[in-house]
């Protein structure tokens, strides 16, 4: 456990250090902004408040286990958390695929925010990737 824990510091010590830029973290927080925006739009011009709620909590999501993921136990811990991410992105895309189907946004507002969750989505799976190959 201890060389473990010794491993997932040393790999992932870009996700600890103040020095270096982690952009995954960066990524992941300015998408959460842009989806606590969307959401107060989707409430507020389109009056759409079950999918909008849902979005908010997936998008947000992603870049909570990403912060979380800084302060992994272990190696198999931090590769949870970015599992966790990955999933919270990919259900994110789903709603909104939703969004965009049911005509609640059009194509612009869907693309925009749906290029941003894919670009995490890429980003996620390849760290997981990464982190699980390094084992």
């Amino acid at each position: 456990m201890e060389n473990d824990q010794k491993t997932a510091n040393s790999q992932f010590s870009t996700l600890h250090s103040p020095l270096q830029k982690n952009v995954v973290a960066e990524k992941s927080k300015q998408f959460a902004v842009r989806i606590i925006r969307f959401y107060k739009y989707l409430c507020s011009e389109q009056k759409e408040f079950v999918l909008s709620k849902q979005i908010l909590r997936s998008g947000t999501s992603i870049g909570a286990n990403v912060r979380e993921s800084r302060n992994a136990q272990s190696k198999a811990d931090f590769i949870s958390k970015m599992s966790i991410a990955l999933k919270e992105a990919d259900e994110t895309a789903y709603w909104l695929e939703l969004l965009k189907e049911s005509e609640t946004i059009d194509q612009k507002q869907f693309k925009s925010l749906y290029d941003d969750v894919e670009e995490l989505i890429r980003l996620l799976t390849t760290i997981i990737k990464t982190a699980k190959s390094n084992s």
